[in-house]
């Protein structure tokens, strides 16, 4: 055989592998956001089409092309270098709203993966060796099943995380128990725990920030919510002269919660929400009111219950194994509440209440939501002990959590309200309810509509628009995953003067906004959806 055809058959290798590297990372990113677990990454997997996706479609095309009777195996390499080509250099240029994190986990992972490769790859090369004409055509099998590998990465990223279950499961056990025995060995340590469908990242913020003022204070950072999240914080964070520890739980399944609870032993909780968020695991939303409650459930008899009245499946929820404080700003029978609420360009004024006291605050932050937040951190607060004018200064110097409904102005005069995390049908109301107060100037808002809502998808993104159509006068609908319930929703308001635009991308809204926005205009980007749904 010449030397031309064989570095067209180790081309074809060579770019097959690297395509195959640039999805199996890609794989590896979905699954790492659905929590390694085989289950939901499935459903990602049904919900996204990505099965049967465009490049998965042609990868096919071409392992069909490649091996076809009518096809020579040069042919077949020229059209394998194309393809391999193509996709690669598409894959490496995606942007990711939630980008692949390199743990020890995910490089054990892609390690299986790539042995499991090596093993089809090097079985078929043998078997190829031995009924083709010439020995080399075995490189040329191995680039067509590399490219067939590519057609089918989720197997082989389910199938590692099935191998490595009881590896994970080993290593997990022995973090867990680092972890309980570096608690169990802080002096006087309070644990709050904190959860919600909804507002348990800012509240966490707003509580550390108030109980640093007189406590030595750790919080899980980010959204390191889930049970290894917070052993990994433990372990890496935990100092022995730490006397608050601050510990947000997130959950997509009954049980969830129960689990990070018998860990960390929290003497006092916050349930900041109830809602349809992550409808499509929980199912119910008696399932998600169960779930949330764990937290509740799991606190000692001398603790604390904070829960948010506001929501429905909160305040029906009858607390009677701990002291319960409830709060609220619309609600009725709470003991800690929020009135005379003022919004104004440096912020809100507020009187925030409760058994026996009152307090007149400001903060930097805007929005029902966020006074919500720091209704249930101030409760807290008070509880343990910090005085009024500590709790005034920190609520003050609060600066907004990133894109959670922050506010800042630009150099041209424009403001910018930033709540692109996770939008929920409570969360958007009250952003657009701000949106309305910022007069004069236009009120834009750019969005893709809310997620994991299930079987409510539809209809409370139709909510959504509806409340769009009465709060801007500028919305630009971004994607396809929500565009005709927002879109339909806002056509449904009679008389609304609302102009609608619609964008592909981001990037073309962007574009969009800029022919637009002037000097005195309000933009609110609400929701940006995680990768898992574009």
């Amino acid at each position: 055989m010449s030397l031309p055809l064989i570095i067209t058959f180790v081309s074809a290798i060579f770019v097959s592998a690297l395509n195959l590297y640039e999805e199996y990372c890609r794989d590896l990113m979905m699954m790492q956001q659905n929590s390694y677990r085989n289950d939901r990454y499935q459903r990602w997997l049904r919900s996204s089409g990505d099965t049967t996706s465009y490049p998965r479609i042609v990868g096919m095309l071409v392992v069909l092309a490649s091996l076809a009777t009518w096809s020579s195996p040069i042919w077949g390499a020229v059209l394998i270098i194309l393809f391999g080509a193509g996709s690669a250099i598409t894959l490496a240029k995606r942007k990711y709203k939630k980008p692949l994190v390199w743990t020890p986990r995910v490089r054990r992972t892609f390690a299986t993966m790539v042995i499991l490769s090596l093993i089809i790859t090097a079985a078929i090369a043998i078997w190829s060796a031995s009924v083709c004409d010439t020995p080399e055509e075995a490189l040329y099998y191995s680039a067509v099943a590399l490219t067939a590998l590519y057609c089918g990465s989720h197997i082989i990223t389910m199938a590692a995380i099935w191998l490595l279950r009881p590896v994970e499961k080993s290593i997990n056990r022995k973090y867990y128990n680092e972890a309980a025995e570096i608690l169990r060995s802080v002096p006087g340590l309070k644990v709050i725990g904190i959860t919600g469908s909804y507002g348990k990242t800012s509240t966490k913020h707003y509580l550390y920030r108030i109980l640093s003022e007189q406590f030595e204070t750790l919080m899980t950072p980010g959204s390191y919510n889930t049970t290894m999240g917070v052993i990994r914080t433990v372990r890496e964070m935990m100092k022995p002269y730490c006397e608050v520890f601050i510990c947000e739980m997130g959950a997509k399944q009954t049980g969830d919660i129960k689990e990070i609870c018998d860990l960390v032993h929290p003497v006092a909780g916050i349930v900041t929400a109830v809602g349809p968020q992550h409808l499509e695991s929980f199912k119910t939303i008696e399932n998600v009111q169960r779930t949330k409650f764990e937290l509740v459930d799991s606190l000692p008899a001398d603790g604390l219950a904070v829960v948010n009245n506001d929501f429905p499946m909160v305040a029906s929820r009858p607390v009677e194994n701990v002291d319960c404080r409830r709060y609220g700003i619309g609600a009725e029978n709470v003991e800690v509440k929020a009135t005379d609420i003022e919004y104004g360009q440096r912020g809100t004024d507020f009187t925030v209440s409760g058994p026996g006291w009152s307090m007149k605050l400001h903060t930097r932050l805007v929005g029902e939501c966020n006074v919500s937040n720091l209704l249930a951190a101030i409760t807290i607060a008070k509880w343990l002990g910090v005085s009024d004018d500590k709790i005034k200064r920190a609520v003050e110097r609060i600066e907004p959590v990133e894109h959670r409904l922050s506010m800042k102005r630009t150099a041209g005069g424009i403001t910018i309200l930033d709540d692109a995390f996770n939008s929920n049908p409570s969360g958007s109301a009250m952003a657009l309810d701000v949106l309305k107060a910022m007069v004069p100037g236009k009120r834009i808002i750019i969005t893709p509509g809310m997620i994991e809502l299930g079987d409510r998808q539809y209809e409370l993104n139709y909510e959504f628009g509806k409340k769009i159509a009465t709060s801007a006068d500028v919305a630009i609908v971004v994607g396809n995953y929500n565009h005709d319930a927002i879109c339909e929703g806002i056509r449904s308001v009679e008389g609304s003067q609302i102009k609608l635009q619609e964008a592909a991308t981001f990037a073309d809204a962007q574009q969009q906004l800029a022919a637009i926005v002037t000097p005195g205009d309000t933009v609110l980007y609400e929701n940006d959806l995680p990768d898992t749904f574009k």
